[in-house]
């Protein structure tokens, strides 16, 4: 399945690189420090810009670390999207609720969207890189909580984009997306 409506939001898949996504924000798989130098979130930097991570470390001096279930909004510089919304998904670990952090990321990810007015958001799998969570099983819980996210949240966004990288990825979530019925 590439594409579910849930409470008016309609939540679809698809292969591609979220820098360069058309919509209101992109949420950026940061780590809690929000230094940005390799992976997804060097690659938000380097397409949109430093001013990113110049906001980025504005905000660790005045907030701290991004915490779990915290969400950090900085501009998108020359990304296509308004905002980027920073979370800090969880570190996969055996013996710590890997699937709550990662699905309190995401909440907090699309409720800072929500609140600056956003309507259109697009998110990876977030932790699914070096942070170790397996690809399918990050793919789930990420498709899962925007499903739940989006039934609390009736009307509140028009599109929640989960973007796969390669094909591998945009598979994960289709399967993801399937389990949401």
């Amino acid at each position: 399945m590439d594409e579910a409506t849930v409470g008016g939001t309609r939540i679809t898949t698809l292969r591609g690189d979220l820098t360069r996504q058309e919509v209101d924000a992109i949420l950026n798989a940061a780590n809690e420090y929000l230094e940005h130098g390799g992976g997804l979130a060097g690659a938000i930097v380097r397409a949109g810009g430093w001013e990113i991570q110049d906001e980025s470390d504005r905000w660790v001096r005045e907030h701290g670390i991004l915490a779990p279930g915290v969400a950090a909004v900085t501009g998108a510089g020359r990304l296509p999207a308004r905002y980027v919304v920073h979370v800090a998904g969880p570190r996969y670990r055996e013996g710590q609720d890997n699937e709550g952090l990662l699905r309190r990321a995401v909440r907090a990810g699309l409720d800072a969207a929500a609140a600056r007015g956003c309507r259109t958001v697009a998110l990876p799998a977030i932790s699914a890189g070096v942070f170790g969570y397996p690809l399918r099983e990050a793919a789930r819980v990420v498709a899962a909580a925007a499903g739940a996210w989006a039934r609390e949240h009736p009307e509140t966004l028009d599109e929640i984009r989960l973007v796969g990288f390669d094909p591998a990825a945009q598979e994960a979530f289709a399967a993801g997306l399937e389990a949401l019925g």
